[in-house]
């Protein structure tokens, strides 16, 4: 079962994205803050990311450059409740990265993902790079 962090700093969003993930067959790990997303991502493997640009403690793209310097090839799934994502293309660690406008159905969620993984499955490694450890 593929295994994805999803990384929001309001609880009813991650806990509505985590129900989404669950009933379409995803294992979820849930974070509250970069800081915490980082550290589980660390010690755990996982198959792609749901981050928000606009967390509490930090910028959610900030984030992505960071677990991409761990596992590069990562799909990462961006939301924001912002209608643009300016200056998202900044370096190539912010490449392949799905951007999703909140609000958002359950079905542009599921989509996003599958989008993400299948963009990093095209560049060649067909698996996933994991940070465990």
């Amino acid at each position: 079962m593929p295994r994805i962090l999803v990384v929001d700093d309001q609880k009813d969003v991650r806990t509505m994205i985590s129900m989404v993930l669950r009933v379409n067959q995803f294992e979820v790990a849930e974070a509250g803050t970069a800081a915490a997303g980082l550290q589980l991502f660390r010690e755990q493997a996982f198959d792609t990311v749901i981050v928000d640009i606009n967390l509490g403690d930090s910028n959610g793209l900030d984030l992505v450059r960071d677990m991409r310097d761990l596992a590069p090839d990562l799909p990462v799934v961006a939301v924001s409740g912002m209608s643009a994502f300016d200056g998202a293309s900044m370096s190539d660690q912010l490449t392949r990265v799905i951007y999703l406008q909140k609000p958002f159905r359950p079905a542009e969620l599921v989509r996003a993902v599958d989008v993400a993984r299948a963009a990093v499955q095209e560049v060649g490694e067909g698996a996933l790079s994991a940070c465990a450890g």
